[in-house]
């Protein structure tokens, strides 16, 4: 795989300007001007070539519920309909795991997407095995549930069609607008303490969100489909994260500006950048910010014991250190001012209905 480098013009709503190669590569490969142009012809230099474009491709799932015994999290079970994501976040805590599947934390995250496509499936017959014992599912937590791709794929639709129709607890945490066609579906479930959205906003500045999270909604948009959850019954609340020294610096603002249009939890992250994801954000700071690049990697190396990433329990998510603090006491004053709630939504289990998936099973 070459780590070839593309020019901004060439970007096109893209996180990222190269194909970084993934850390299980044995051979890494860089390009050559040989003298007939081909290089610069790739690179897009002559000939107007068209920006990457998105292919997907298709895998049945073994399992669709992951676990985890993390103790900073917050949930012990996830839904990732996706791999990839073509939203292009650059900050993406995700990106490095497309290495295990031999493609690029880089363009090949954004461009190189596995859909589910059993994904419903294999959820409804865990759900249905006697031994299961319900716990909140957090969807999406991982890539985007609500990524570009599901407008025509719909495996989130109908993954939340199986949770609903066995009264399964659920969380969602998207970027993307898309969430308000499933209303149908979440509302009811909201209604009844069983479904609850999180909207991510990391800033209201949509000249910034641009270039950071190239293909998710804008800031405005993003602040609408909270409105129109909340207006719908939805319990809402809103993730200002991460946060990014001297990028994104209005927290408080869009605290503010979600708290007005419905949101009455929230909660943050620092950012992290563990393996790939450390030299792909450094190339996008130069890229873009070059004047304060050093800057803001030795504010995240503060927040970080020092490091790039520290994957320590408990310090990973908030950071440690004065900057760490500083950043906890903004979000706290902030949330107390306006009124937030303390917390996330707590899942009710009690309605839980496997036996109406067991009869669906049947009737295949």
């Amino acid at each position: 795989m070459s780590e070839i480098l593309i020019p901004l013009h060439a970007l096109k709503g893209r996180g990222v300007a190269h194909r970084q190669p993934h850390r299980f590569e044995r051979d890494k490969r860089a390009a050559f001007d040989d003298g007939w142009g081909t290089q610069a012809e790739a690179a897009g230099e002559r000939g107007g070539a068209a920006p990457p474009a998105t292919e997907v491709r298709f895998e049945d799932a073994r399992s669709a519920i992951t676990r985890n015994d993390s103790p900073d999290i917050g949930f012990s079970q996830g839904l990732n309909p996706y791999r990839g994501c073509e939203h292009g976040c650059i900050y993406c805590f995700a990106r490095p795991s497309h290495s295990y599947l031999g493609l690029s934390p880089g363009l090949d995250f954004e461009t190189r997407l596995i859909a589910k496509r059993n994904l419903a499936e294999v959820l409804r017959a865990e759900l249905a095995h006697p031994r299961y014992r319900p716990e909140m599912i957090a969807v999406g937590t991982v890539t985007d549930a609500y990524q570009p791709v599901e407008r025509e794929l719909r495996l989130t639709r109908a993954a939340l069609d199986v949770l609903c129709r066995a009264q399964h607890p659920f969380s969602i945490v998207t970027k993307g607008s898309g969430v308000e066609r499933d209303l149908d579906l979440i509302a009811p479930m909201g209604a009844q303490g069983l479904a609850a959205v999180y909207v991510t906003i990391t800033t209201l500045d949509a000249q910034l969100a641009r270039i950071l999270e190239p293909r998710a909604a804008a800031p405005h948009r993003r602040l609408r489909t909270l409105r129109t959850l909340a207006e719908a019954g939805v319990p809402v609340g809103v993730s200002v994260s991460p946060q990014i020294p001297f990028i994104n610096e209005d927290m408080e603002q869009v605290l503010a500006a979600a708290y007005e249009a419905g949101a009455r939890r929230a909660f943050y992250q620092v950012l992290r950048l563990p393996w790939e994801l450390a030299p792909l954000f450094r190339q996008w700071l130069e890229l873009h910010y070059p004047d304060r690049a050093a800057r803001v990697m030795a504010r995240v190396q503060d927040l970080h014991g020092g490091k790039d990433y520290q994957a320590d329990f408990g310090a990973r998510m908030r950071g440690q250190g004065i900057w760490a603090d500083l950043l906890r006491q903004r979000f706290l004053k902030a949330c107390e001012r306006l009124g937030y709630q303390h917390g996330r939504h707590a899942p009710n289990v009690s309605l839980f209905r496997p036996v109406a998936l067991r009869a669906q099973q049947e009737l295949f």
